[in-house]
C-alpha cells in the first residue's frame, strides 16, 4: 500500500511539473472533440465564433413563449455584438418627421406605430449610419455596419425588465422612396433600418430578425 501511495505521489508531482503541457493538450483535445460533435450536429451547444457570438439556428417547429409581463415593453437599448453596436432607443409618440429627426440626434428610434417588444407584429427601429472619417455626433453612426450582418447573427434589445434576443433572417439594400416596411407581420419580428442622410436614399439597409428568446434582467 505504501509503495502504491508513493507511486501516486510521484505521478502527481510529474503531472504538476508539466501542468501547462497537460492543460494545452487537454484544451486542444476538448476543442477538437467539440468541433467534431458540432460537425455531426450533436454538440451540446454551438461554438462561439471569432466575432464573439455563435450564430443562432432558428427552430421554427417550436413556438416562442413570451412571459405575460414581457409583452408590450418599449425598447430602451439595442446591442449587436458582431458589429460592435450599442445604442439607446428613443420612443417618441408622434410620427411627425421633425419629431423623429430630433429623436435621431440622440440615438436610434422605434417607429411609434410599430409593435412593442414581445407582442405579435414588427418592432421597427431605425437609426443613422455614416462612414465619414469625422462625425462629431456619434448618433449619426448608431447603425454603422448593420449591412455586414448575416443570417443567424444575434441582436439584443433591452426593455425595462427583460431582454429580447433576435436572430437575423435577412439583410437587404432598399430604397427609402419605394420600399415600405410592413408593420403587421406574423410572429414577433424586429426590423432595423438605416436612414443615411449623407448618401442617396437608395443606400438604406434593412435587417429583419425574429424573436428567439426572452430573458429577465
Amino acid at each position: 500500500m505504501a509503495t502504491l501511495a508513493k507511486q501516486v505521489i510521484k505521478a502527481a508531482r510529474r503531472a504538476y511539473a508539466k501542468k501547462y503541457v497537460f492543460l494545452g493538450v487537454y484544451s486542444f483535445v476538448l476543442f477538437f472533440a467539440l468541433v467534431m460533435l458540432q460537425e455531426l450536429g450533436v454538440a451540446p451547444y454551438q461554438l462561439v465564433d471569432a466575432r464573439g457570438m455563435a450564430p443562432i439556428v432558428i427552430d421554427r417547429s417550436e413556438e416562442i413563449r413570451v412571459p405575460a409581463d414581457a409583452v408590450g415593453q418599449k425598447p430602451l437599448r439595442i446591442e449587436i455584438p458582431k458589429v460592435g453596436i450599442e445604442a439607446s432607443v428613443n420612443n417618441p409618440e408622434s410620427t411627425d418627421i421633425a419629431v423623429l429627426d430630433d429623436a435621431l440626434l440622440s440615438g436610434t428610434v422605434r417607429y411609434p406605430t410599430s409593435a412593442t417588444l414581445g407582442e405579435e407584429g414588427n418592432v421597427v427601429i431605425f437609426g443613422h449610419s455614416s462612414h465619414l472619417p469625422v462625425v462629431h455626433n456619434q448618433a449619426f453612426k448608431a447603425f454603422n455596419d448593420i449591412e455586414k450582418l448575416v443570417e443567424g447573427d444575434t441582436i439584443i434589445v433591452y426593455g425595462e425588465t427583460y431582454r429580447y434576443i433576435y436572430a437575423v433572417e435577412t439583410v437587404e439594400q432598399a430604397d427609402a422612396n419605394s420600399d415600405l416596411i410592413p408593420l403587421a407581420v406574423e410572429g414577433s419580428k424586429l426590423t432595423l433600418s438605416t436612414c443615411d442622410t449623407f448618401r442617396a436614399k437608395s443606400a438604406r439597409f434593412v435587417v429583419t430578425a425574429t424573436l428567439v428568446l426572452t430573458e429577465a434582467v
